[in-house]
C-alpha cells in the first residue's frame, strides 16, 4: 500500500505570539513553527499501518519556514520518502490554496491513502482532507480515529461523534482521510536519528504548480484578547495573607465577618 501523508507547519503556541503591525496575521518574522500536532497523528497512523501491514509511506509539506527539520524527523520515524513542494508559502496561504496545490501535486505521487491531519492550529477549519477527496474525486472522511484495511481494495475507519459515540465505517481505496488521533501516541525521534537523516537522507523537491482558487475566508483583523479582569497579587507572611484574604472575601459577602 502506498500510503501519503501531508504535513504542514503552524506556530508554536507555547512561544509568546506576536501580532503583525498591520494587525491582519501573526508576525511571522520572529514566529517560531513546529509541525501541526494533528499531522504527526496522521503520520503516526501511517507508519502504524505500514509497521503492521507492510506500506511505504511518503511525506509531503509545503515549503516554509523550519519545514526540512520536520521532513528529516518524519524520515528518522520511518516515513520512506519526502517531498518538499516549492513556491511562495512563507507567509503562509489558505487552505483552500494548499489543498488546490497538493491535489496536483499528489496526482504524480503514487497513492492508495492519503492522510491528512483533521485541521491545523493555526485556522482550525478542518477543510484540507475534505477539500483533497472533492479534487482528486476520492472518498474521503474526517475526525477518524483508526484505521484497519479491509481486504485488498478498502480501509475500516473509526470515526469519532459527539458524546463518545464510535463509529466504524468501510471506505473504498483510494481514499483521503482526516485523522483526529491515531491509536498510540506519536513516536519520538532521537536528535542523533534526525541528525544522521540530515546527512544521509535526501529531500525530493516539487515546484509547486500555479492554481487560480479563492481563499475561502480572509482574517481581516487579529488582535490580542482583552482583559475580562485582573489579578491582585497578596504578598506577605502566611498570617497577613490569610488576614487579607478573609477581609476581601468578607467584603464581598462571601464569608461572615
Amino acid at each position: 500500500m502506498d500510503i501519503v501523508v501531508t504535513v504542514k507547519m503552524v506556530p508554536d503556541l507555547v512561544e509568546e505570539l506576536e501580532v503583525n503591525a498591520e494587525g491582519t496575521d501573526l508576525d511571522r518574522s520572529v514566529v517560531k513553527l513546529r509541525i501541526n500536532e494533528f499531522d504527526e497523528h496522521a503520520l503516526e497512523q501511517a507508519l502504524l499501518l505500514k509497521n503492521q501491514h507492510g506500506a511505504r509511506v511518503t511525506v509531503v509539506a509545503l515549503d516554509s519556514g523550519e519545514v526540512d527539520e520536520t521532513l528529516f524527523t518524519c524520515l528518522a520515524k520511518g516515513a520512506d520518502r519526502a517531498v518538499k513542494v516549492m513556491g511562495d508559502f512563507q507567509g503562509g496561504v489558505s487552505t483552500h490554496t494548499a489543498a488546490a496545490v497538493l491535489a496536483q501535486v499528489l496526482g504524480g505521487i503514487p497513492h492508495e491513502l492519503i492522510l491528512a491531519g483533521v485541521q491545523a492550529a493555526d485556522d482550525r477549519d478542518g477543510q484540507l482532507a475534505v477539500l483533497l477527496g472533492s479534487a482528486l474525486r476520492l472518498p474521503h472522511v474526517s475526525v477518524v480515529t483508526g484505521v484497519e484495511p479491509s481486504g485488498d481494495k478498502a480501509v475500516t475507519v473509526r470515526q469519532e461523534y459527539s458524546g463518545g459515540v464510535v463509529g466504524e465505517l468501510e471506505v473504498d481505496l483510494p481514499a483521503v482521510l482526516g485523522i483526529q488521533a491515531a491509536p498510540q501516541t506519536p513516536r519520538y525521534a532521537p536528535v542523533s536519528k534526525v541528525r544522521q537523516m540530515m546527512k544521509t537522507a535526501k529531500l525530493e523537491t516539487i515546484e509547486a504548480p500555479a492554481v487560480e482558487v479563492g481563499a475561502g475566508s480572509i482574517v481581516t483583523s487579529l488582535a490580542r484578547p482583552e482583559a475580562a479582569g485582573r489579578a491582585e497579587i497578596i504578598e506577605g507572611a502566611p498570617e497577613e495573607v490569610a488576614a487579607r484574604l478573609y477581609a476581601i472575601l468578607a467584603d464581598r459577602g462571601l464569608l461572615k465577618r
